[in-house]
Parts: structure tokens; sequence; C-alpha cells
């Protein structure tokens, strides 16, 4: 499949390489958009680590200092 096809047709592409890589034809793999696409997924799922354990960090906290205040969402998170 053509380099290009990432532009045109991302599924298609990451299928296709997927299937490369699992038929162990290395040479053939797209490796420039496949190694930007794994940076780009680590990227995203650190954010999104980070953003969760700033939501589990706040409702602890909530759920220590305002016991008055404590709902079922903090607990569910904290859980």
């Amino acid at each position: 499949m053509n380099p290009k096809s990432y532009d045109r047709d991302f599924y298609a592409w990451a299928m296709n390489n997927a299937e490369l890589i699992r038929q162990g034809r290395f040479s053939e793999i797209d490796v420039e958009h496949l190694a930007e696409e794994l940076e780009g997924m680590g990227r995203s799922e650190k954010r999104a680590l980070i953003s969760r354990l700033a939501v589990l960090l706040a409702h602890l906290l909530k759920w220590t200092f305002l016991p008055g205040l404590r709902c079922t969402s903090w607990k569910y998170t904290i859980k």
C-alpha cells in the first residue's frame, strides 16, 4: 500500500501496516507515518493518565476535607 493512502484512508492504511507486521514484511511498512502515530498515541495516553490522576487527587482531597459534602461520584472515582 502506498504511503499516500495514509492521508486518504487512515483505517485501511493502519490495517495494512498491521498485517505487514504480522507477516514479517518489515521492509514494506510505512515506517515514518507509523512512528508518528505511535508517538501521538503515547502523548495522548500520557495526557489522559495525567487528567485522570488529577480528578482522582481532587476527589480524594474533597473526600478527606469535605466529609459533609461527599457524593457518590467522588466515591466511584476513588474506587
